[in-house]
């Protein structure tokens, strides 16, 4: 059949694309990650419970990262909450109206020092709390953002929380990723720093009395996590082009040096390709 010619002025209809790519990816209903990544098998068949409330402040652009390890703690623990934002405040959560007895992870600083969380006096700060327990405070968020988090609520945390550290923690060594032994998924801006879940992890193992258990069952999701994303992610490269002319030449003068690179510019380094990662 001879196809008919068009009126003039008339509007021709294009068919509705039908090709197989412009389909979404599949989403698991109940871990929210894409099906090849679904994390259900490695979740507990019931949320892990803990005398601790975890208590996780979630910068908002962390919160749209694919690597967050948030949700999948919330999921994994079952007095666990995540709230998006910038700052604590009063009003941020019912769990601080009465100004609870709490901690909150961050590491040690000149001007803020924390105190090692091995070092606490547990039976002082749960004998306090509400049936024994205390709240766990910790951000989940870029080096950078997290910083800026701590700092815009400091205020507010020094009313009722003690700033604590796992002694981990070491800026005179270059950073690692999830786990030193598995350089996979994100750089990380100095030696010790760790993802928010393994973090959580740490602490609780310190804080709970069945702690080694809890963080054995924790540290094993992440592990299972890290294995299924290894399979589609690259290894974290930095990206000279990210610094700014004047550190790319102090870059190139450290690697010509008899002494190697420069730790403070390699800090920069990882810092800025942590950054770029979580956009």
């Amino acid at each position: 059949m001879e196809p008919q010619e068009e009126e003039e002025g008339s509007i021709r209809l294009l068919p509705l694309s039908t090709s197989p790519h412009t389909h979404r990816r599949s989403i698991c209903s109940n871990c929210q990650r894409p099906n090849p990544v679904c994390l259900c098998h490695a979740l507990p068949a019931n949320p892990i419970p803990t005398t601790t409330r975890v208590f996780i402040l979630h910068h908002p652009q962390e919160a749209k990262h694919k690597l967050s390890t948030t949700p999948i703690l919330t999921k994994s623990l079952l007095h666990a909450t995540a709230i998006t934002g910038r700052r604590l405040r009063r009003g941020t959560s019912h769990l601080f109206d009465q100004f609870p007895p709490a901690v909150y992870l961050f590491p040690s600083t000149t001007s803020s020092p924390a105190v090692n969380i091995s070092d606490l006096n547990l039976s002082e700060l749960k004998r306090k709390g509400e049936n024994g327990g205390l709240i766990l405070i910790a951000f989940d968020a870029t080096w950078k953002h997290a910083k800026e988090m701590v700092k815009a609520s400091e205020e507010f945390l020094s009313k009722f929380a003690v700033r604590v550290c796992l002694g981990m923690e070491d800026e005179k060594v270059s950073g690692g990723s999830i786990y030193d032994s598995e350089l996979i998924l994100r750089k990380e801006p100095f030696g010790g720093c760790v993802s928010t879940m393994e973090a959580v992890a740490r602490a609780l193992r310190v804080l709970e009395p069945n702690g080694v258990e809890i963080e054995a069952k924790l540290i094993g999701i992440l592990r299972e996590m890290v294995t299924l994303q290894a399979g589609f992610l690259k290894p974290v490269k930095p990206r000279p082009k990210l610094l700014k002319k004047k550190q790319l030449k102090e870059v190139e003068k450290s690697e010509s040096s008899e002494n190697g690179e420069d730790p403070d510019l390699w800090h920069m380094w990882h810092e800025r390709e942590r950054e770029q990662a979580s956009v």
